[in-house]
């Protein structure tokens, strides 16, 4: 039996999943990775990268010789991480500048002027408004700039020597044209107009979901196994961003389907039948790594502010000689959110860790208030930070379904929101007023996601689409079933939300006077 191969190195986490022929996952392994503030900018050292990815694979290794007494066979590979970012380096292959993640906000002033000169909608998130953003700010490094790229894109680079992009994530670099398989000819010259920086000549090549995009080198090998439990000449798939993976991951590629990743970030895609009627600031067009069109409502903050709260809970417990299981902490705190007042009783919670793009927020400061009047229980604050999760996603979601009338008959989501079983997805529901599907496999995530499309490049069959593919053979077994909204919930965080929306000002505050 074949086997594939997926990481993804997410915003918190780094993940190593093998799937094999039936598409379920036999061993898995992960690694804990966080990002920093530095120098104005939160990043990554790209040498933690490749820690984690050599832990994550040797423990997914010893979890497989512990179930089968052999190493694990590996017939492809594929890597995924978190989309958009400016990874730049000078023509030695040497990094210019530490790695800028798709959580900064600094991008402002390019974001607005290529929006402008594309009538396109460029997101400060996206690899082109960083470089012209660097070429803006006169930064010396721009004029040593040979190569561009994603996070999965370098280290795909670095396991194969290809400098490729998945349709997906080269779709968050620059605008694409027609095709889906080039970047859009006019903007590529008008770019180079404004920087005498040609993006063919710096930006990955474009490969579509099917396509081999290299082999595992001998150095690429020794990268995730030290021990030389990988062979070189392992193919790989296009390497893609989380957004795409994450699409797979939930069958989402079709028209009409859409999904919800909830973790460090959070963003709804939807697939789209036809063209939006004009540009917003508040929606990315994006592809699915078959080229399909996408509509994404991306925002910047979702679970690291509840995060940082249960460590806390955590601590207190250990104060008194406790020791929690970390996952059943998350799962007892979260189902505490269900016995909460629809409204939460008054509480407010704020959970911009980072500048927030959609409401207009170049920095964040975590803010939690109560009226005196307010039920300050647990429940109620458990629950006022979940909904504070997705709070700012229903604002973007509101233009795709009431100006736009994009249909969505439910959405898939995925991610570390949903982990607690039921919990998010009722909450999710209620917030977005509409259905939510959690499948089995939420928990695998994006690796799971990339893995597929690894056995895609593999297993597809001529002429196969990846729609099918999914559809027909991966998902046909075990359809995840949508929880519609609830009455009480969906009046509660009507209440809720404008309550949110009025304590923006509280956090414009906060950001002007807590330094």
């Amino acid at each position: 039996m074949r086997h594939f191969l997926g990481f993804e190195l997410g915003s918190t986490r780094v993940k190593a999943v093998l799937i094999d022929e039936r598409f379920e996952a036999v061993a898995s392994g992960a690694r804990e990775w966080e990002n920093e503030w530095r120098d104005g900018y939160w990043t990554y050292g790209l040498d933690g990268a490749f820690d984690c990815l050599r832990g994550a694979y040797g423990d997914l290794s010893a979890e497989h010789k512990s179930k089968y007494g052999a190493a694990p066979r590996v017939d492809a590979i594929g890597i995924s991480a978190m989309m958009h970012g400016y990874l730049a380096f000078d023509a030695e292959g040497d990094l210019l500048t530490p790695f800028r993640t798709w959580r900064n906000t600094t991008t402002g002033q390019a974001s607005r002027k290529l929006t402008e000169e594309f009538g396109f909608y460029i997101p400060q998130r996206w690899s082109v408004a960083h470089l012209y953003q660097a070429a803006l700010n006169k930064e010396p490094h721009v004029g040593r700039l040979r190569f561009l790229t994603t996070l999965a894109g370098y280290v795909h680079w670095k396991l194969t020597g290809r400098k490729a992009a998945g349709v997906g994530d080269a779709s968050g670099i620059m605008p694409l044209g027609p095709s889906g398989l080039e970047y859009d000819t006019a903007m590529a010259h008008r770019f180079r107009e404004l920087t005498g920086i040609a993006p063919g000549d710096v930006l990955p090549d474009i490969k579509p979901a099917g396509e081999h995009a290299g082999g595992l080198t001998a150095e690429g090998a020794l990268l995730l196994s030290p021990s030389g439990e990988l062979e070189p000449g392992i193919p790989c798939c296009p390497p893609e961003g989380d957004a795409g993976t994450g699409m797979v991951a939930t069958n989402s590629v079709a028209e009409r389907t859409g999904n919800i990743s909830a973790g460090t970030s959070v963003f709804v895609m939807t697939v789209l039948e036809k063209p939006l009627r004009r540009h917003y600031e508040e929606i990315d067009v994006i592809a699915t790594p078959a080229g399909k069109p996408v509509a994404m409502v991306h925002c910047n903050n979702c679970t690291s502010d509840i995060d940082a709260w249960v460590n806390l809970f955590s601590e207190s417990l250990e104060r008194f000689g406790a020791r929690p299981d970390r996952t059943a902490l998350f799962d007892v705190l979260y189902a505490e959110a269900l016995k909460g007042d629809p409204d939460c009783g008054g509480l407010f919670s704020c959970n911009y860790v980072s500048g927030e793009h959609l409401t207009g927020f170049a920095e964040g400061r975590p803010l939690f208030a109560r009226l005196p009047g307010s039920r300050f229980t647990l429940a109620n604050f458990m629950r006022a930070h979940l909904f504070s999760s997705v709070a700012t996603l229903r604002i973007g979601m509101e233009i795709l379904t009431e100006k736009e009338k994009v249909p969505l008959d439910y959405l898939t989501g995925h991610g570390g929101l949903f982990k607690a079983s039921g919990v998010g997805q009722r909450l999710v529901a209620a917030a977005l007023n509409v259905p939510v599907a959690v499948p089995r496999t939420a928990g695998e995530g994006g690796a799971w996601g990339i893995a597929l499309l690894a056995a895609f490049m593999v297993l597809g069959r001529e002429g196969e689409s990846l729609e099918s593919f999914l559809g027909e053979r991966v998902f046909a077994r075990h359809p995840a079933v949508p929880v519609e909204p609830s009455e009480s919930d969906v009046k509660g965080f009507a209440a809720y939300f404008e309550r949110y929306k009025a304590g923006l000002a509280a956090e414009r505050a906060a950001v002007a006077h807590l330094k």
